[in-house]
């Protein structure tokens, strides 16, 4: 197997790590501390994502991931992550990936698009894959979201804004307020591509107040707060994952001068740009037996991991 000269190339294994004192632990009382913590964290994690790493694929995704099962457990459905992985790589072409299929389509597409909050990339998120129906409103809340990016404020302070403001247009599109609150805090970073970070925090103890314990709703009492927290702790959780995920990819581009199955580079670059990959993967130069028998070998040199815990159907990842 010829290996590509990108496939070989080392990221240092160096990963920014978000300090203690920026993770939340128990109640902060002022949101001024709050917001503090937030901005710690997020420095972190620019940093990690202006490293372009060759593994920001699958870790993106994998964020996505996370953050999809966590919309479909707002909505009070049961699906959890392995479910919506093999949703998304086993369906057959064509076919509808079902209400949480297509959350997790969303978040996926978040974890891979440009960044931009024009109605142009929310539109056909909101209408194919969250189910709402586009009105003024939703248009009007997109529409001001350039004018917001452009303002000095801090992002997270402007993320909960944006979420807030797609709430009250809307109450049936909190998901999306969620979703856009994401991509404008990429755009005011200038990130490339967005990093899917509040929702996965949604059910978190972050979110909830009072001696009921009552979720706090985008724009309600102690949301700006929350979503400073919720953006230290996703923060500081994608860095751990960055770290993990840096290993993993540095232990596949050490054994992928040992393999010698025509094709396989297609296979690895793969495991670095997604977060799974069927057995059953074919290509014109790989045969989906080959493809099967290049994962038994990379499972054995410790390279991979079998993420469904099947006999058959199997899904490969870092």
């Amino acid at each position: 197997m010829k290996i590509a000269a990108d496939l070989l190339h080392y990221d240092p294994l160096w990963v920014p790590k978000v300090p203690a004192w920026a993770r939340p632990r128990g109640e902060v009382q002022r949101d001024v501390d709050a917001g503090y913590m937030a901005g710690a964290a997020l420095n972190s994690l620019d940093n990690l994502v202006r490293q372009d790493v060759h593994w920001a694929g699958v870790w993106r995704q994998r964020l996505a991931l996370q953050g999809a099962a966590a919309a479909v457990n707002l909505t009070g459905r049961r699906e959890d992550e392995s479910a919506l992985r093999d949703t998304n790589y086993l369906r057959a072409i064509g076919d509808d990936p079902g209400p949480a299929g297509h959350i997790l389509l969303a978040w996926r597409r978040l974890a891979s698009r440009t960044t931009s909050c024009d109605a142009e990339i929310v539109r056909p998120v909101a209408e194919q894959h969250l189910g709402l129906h586009w009105d003024e409103g939703l248009a009007e809340v997109v529409a001001n979201a350039e004018d917001m990016v452009a303002s000095s404020r801090p992002a997270p302070i402007l993320a909960a804004e944006i979420a807030a403001a797609v709430y009250r247009a809307r109450p049936d599109a909190e998901l999306l307020a969620f979703w856009l609150a994401d991509m404008l805090l990429a755009q005011k970073f200038k990130w490339p591509i967005p990093v899917p970070l509040l929702m996965r925090q949604a059910s978190s103890p972050v979110f909830k107040s009072g001696e009921n314990r009552k979720r706090i709703r985008p724009g309600g009492e102690g949301w700006g707060r929350a979503v400073f927290f919720a953006y230290a702790t996703a923060a500081a959780e994608a860095c751990d994952l960055g770290i993990e995920l840096a290993q993993r990819a540095a232990k596949l581009t050490t054994v992928a001068p040992k393999l010698r199955a025509k094709g396989g580079a297609d296979v690895l670059k793969l495991l670095l740009s997604d977060d799974a990959v069927p057995a059953s993967w074919s290509s014109a130069k790989l045969s989906a037996r080959g493809a099967r028998r290049l994962f038994d070998r990379l499972g054995e040199l410790g390279a991979v991991r079998e993420l469904s815990g099947r006999s058959t159907f199997r899904l490969y990842g870092l």
